[in-house]
């Protein structure tokens, strides 16, 4: 390889590239395969060392005392680095720290980089363990020193030389170019998937060890969704956590964006992957019931709601906490009094009407019904949509592709989808189960724009 090459190796305080801090950096640069330079700096991390990465590294923080920061060499690395092309072992680890560390600086940095993790993998599918130490014993390289940062890089050297005596030079580079052509992959997902990622909508699904769900997600560009995650430039720890920990993926094609969303709500209810949060939590929903002539509202809590049933309710929300955070607002927005509605304890006048903010319903300027009247007149603005159609409704939607799917849906319920409207039409009856994404995705797919693309049939119970 013309290219000059650099074998870097790094040492932290940590796993995560934008918290943690580099302790130690060692780099060998390789010309027309001779070292022509060597690179090496403890780094004053400006944090304690973990005890367990003095463990396993032997670095501690005495010994970083009066060592350098990273801005301070940052500069000079930068100019020793050039345009080499860098070559590490998970190389995503070492050159995510590099980059937030340049950042940090005020450095703008970017390299070619080349991972030896995925370029065994490539090069010997046959073998399960492809970590560093693996791959020394299994090449019969003996190297002193491990776990710090220059012995870690001549380490990484003589295995690349290892392989030039061991593979011809053609397989060698031809591999290297492939890499060179998607450098972000992470090492331990098979390239192939990606190939086979179709540009449609639909809905991926991120594995981990023991095919454990780690993230999923939706697109109506499935292949350029995927690769995204592991294109970002490390600015956020969960893509480089979810970058680290994939194994596998798998994917399910949809019609258009509407079956995408409706099946990634319901996914992610069904498998919990870990690296999901909004729509995680289906269970206990909550919401305010203020009929007439009440004089204040009942925060309704339930494991369950069908449509009809969500349908009475003035305003869906996944908490107690949060319903009644609404309310607050609304009370502030409307001048209405915390203490008529609930919210305040105590008796007489309240906090907010000393400072007028409050009508003073409770000190008597205006009457509890008049109180109430205005408050249910606020609240109702977040009150479910009225289901506007006599029985269920299927919902047609047709991509560019020709592929087409039908969605049932009753008072706001999802019950299923169908490739054609006669399979729709087979699926059982009953009432669905209320979820408050299904209610919003559907709002603004039926309400917007969107709606346009879309055939609604009106089917009886």
């Amino acid at each position: 390889m013309e290219a000059p090459l650099v074998f870097l190796d790094l040492e932290t305080t940590g796993t995560r590239t934008t918290r943690d801090r580099i302790t130690e950096v060692a780099a060998l640069r390789v010309e027309r395969g001779m070292v022509t330079a060597r690179w090496h700096r403890l780094i004053d991390p400006e944090v304690p060392v973990p005890s367990h990465i003095t463990a396993l590294t032997g670095i501690h923080s005495e010994m970083l005392r009066g060592a350098p920061t990273f801005d301070e060499i940052a500069a000079e690395l930068k100019a020793w680095l050039g345009d080499a092309i860098l070559v590490a072992h998970n190389a995503r680890f070492d050159y995510g720290f590099l980059r937030n560390a340049f950042r940090r600086a005020g450095e703008a940095f970017s390299a070619e980089v080349i991972c030896t993790l995925r370029l065994s993998r490539r090069l010997a599918p046959e073998h399960r363990h492809h970590n560093l130490a693996a791959l020394l014993e299994r090449h019969g390289l003996d190297v002193d020193g491990r776990h710090r940062a220059m012995a870690d890089a001549e380490a990484l050297l003589s295995l690349w030389q290892c392989w030039q005596r061991r593979y011809p030079a053609p397989r060698l580079e031809e591999e290297v170019r492939r890499q060179r052509r998607q450098p972000s992959l992470p090492a331990h997902l098979d390239p192939g998937l990606l190939q086979e990622l179709p540009a449609g909508p639909g809905v991926y699904l991120l594995y981990g060890e023991n095919d454990l769900p780690l993230y999923i997600g939706k697109s109506v560009n499935l292949r350029a969704r995927v690769m995204s995650h592991f294109q970002a430039d490390h600015r956020q720890d969960r893509e480089m956590r979810l970058a680290q920990q994939v194994r596998h993926l798998d994917w399910q094609e949809t019609a258009g964006d509407l079956g995408a969303q409706l099946l990634e709500a319901r996914l992610i209810k069904e498998r919990l992957p870990i690296m999901n949060r909004q729509l995680r939590r289906a269970g206990r929903l909550a919401g305010w019931s203020w009929p007439a002539g009440v004089l204040r509202p009942e925060l309704v809590s339930t494991e369950t709601l069908t449509g009809p049933q969500a349908q009475g309710l003035m305003g869906l929300f996944r908490s107690p906490r949060e319903a009644r955070q609404a309310l607050r607002q609304i009370a502030t927005d409307q001048a209405l009094c915390m203490r008529m509605l609930g919210l305040e304890s105590g008796r007489g006048a309240c906090f907010a009407s000393q400072l007028g903010r409050c009508r003073g319903a409770c000190r008597g300027d205006e009457t509890p019904e008049a109180h109430a009247a205005r408050g249910r007149a606020a609240l109702s603005r977040l009150q479910i949509h009225h289901w506007p159609w006599e029985g269920r409704l299927a919902i047609g939607e047709k991509g560019e592709s020709d592929r087409q799917a039908w969605h049932l849906v009753d008072h706001w319920c999802h019950l299923g989808s169908a490739a054609s409207l006669s399979a729709l039409m087979a699926l059982a009856a009953g009432e669905g189960r209320f979820d408050v994404d299904t209610y919003r995705i559907l709002r603004r797919h039926l309400d917007g724009p969107e709606a346009s693309g879309l055939t609604l049939v009106t089917l009886p119970r």
